[in-house]
């Protein structure tokens, strides 16, 4: 048998291989207990398959069987200790692990190259997301129509928040953790400069500056980028750093109910309390001066409220 590869979706076993592919119809039919005990079987043949323990944990947990689900995520991390699949952010859904103030750059990154094919389809046909264009409407009523010179694009994904912004935009700089992401983005020829940055890291190590300068733009966006972050700091000195004196910082979070912090929801997708996102501006010498509530996409049929920020340098 083959050794799996990091992001390897099959086993190397043949007998394994269709025991799991028949574990997807069953999930797809709506019996993920089923599909669970079809990838123990599957795993039995072939035990080094990361992947693999990955899809089980995902099926117990779907299946209300949290000790089956904790034991297979918990093997994802024993066979794959950088967590490319995400298994500690599982592991503190379930109460198995402390919540993490970061996700994994890697597990961001595969999550995204994965899913750049069909990012545009999904997030807006089916999610019905929105973000882009009320972020570049709020932007637009609160700066009376100003021309924005040099706007950057932080988490670009695919170009929504370009296309949507392009008519107040001089040019425009995109930066992504997700090569394929940035591939899709430059197909679209919307960008005067595009680079894999990890918003995640300090200014010294992000991507977004070395021979660049910095208070470069009087636009920093970031549409939905925040939830896939916990702790703000770093993303927040970031866009500081980039920001000129009279620039401004235009977000987007997933708005937590909590009076304070941030947490992690089952989705794997961060939601940040108000007073948090203001503290961490405040920290980085920055200060709110328009917001707007808003739904910013639908999950399993249900609305996901949010929370779009203007914020400028403290004066």
């Amino acid at each position: 048998m083959k050794p799996a590869t990091s992001r390897n979706m099959t086993s190397g076993d043949l007998v394994a291989d269709r025991r799991a592919d028949y574990a997807v119809m069953l999930a797809d039919s709506g019996d993920p207990a089923a599909a669970a005990e079809l990838m123990e079987q599957a795993m039995e043949l072939a035990p080094g398959w990361a992947a693999g323990w990955f899809r089980l944990g995902s099926y117990a947990e779907k299946a209300g069987d949290n000790q089956k689900a904790i034991a297979a995520f918990r093997q994802v991390l024993v066979l794959e200790p950088g967590d490319i699949f995400g298994a500690r952010l599982k592991l503190a859904v379930l109460g198995d692990a402390s919540q993490p103030d970061l996700p994994p750059s890697s597990y961001v990154e595969g999550l995204f190259d994965d899913y750049a094919d069909r990012f545009d389809a999904a997030l807006v046909k089916k999610l019905q997301y929105t973000v882009p264009e009320k972020l570049a409407a709020l932007i637009a009523a609160n700066t009376s129509s100003r021309i924005f010179r040099c706007t950057v694009d932080l988490g670009c994904g695919t170009g929504l928040f370009a296309a949507a912004f392009r008519e107040l935009a001089g040019i425009i700089e995109g930066y992504d953790l997700s090569g394929r992401m940035l591939a899709k983005a430059a197909a679209k020829g919307l960008y005067a400069q595009l680079g894999k940055a990890d918003l995640s890291l300090p200014p010294d190590r992000s991507g977004l500056f070395g021979a660049a300068a910095s208070h470069r733009a009087d636009l920093v966006a970031a549409a939905d980028v925040m939830m896939y972050l916990g702790d703000l700091e770093a993303a927040f000195t970031n866009a500081a750093t980039l920001l000129s004196p009279d620039g401004v910082f235009a977000f987007s979070v997933e708005l937590s109910e909590a009076t304070t912090g941030f947490e992690l929801r089952p989705s794997l997708r961060y939601a940040h309390s108000a007073a948090h996102v203001e503290r961490m501006l405040i920290k980085n010498g920055m200060a709110s001066f328009a917001r707007e509530e808003t739904v910013i996409r639908w999950d399993a049929g249900a609305p996901i409220l949010g929370l779009l920020l203007l914020a400028k340098p403290a004066s």
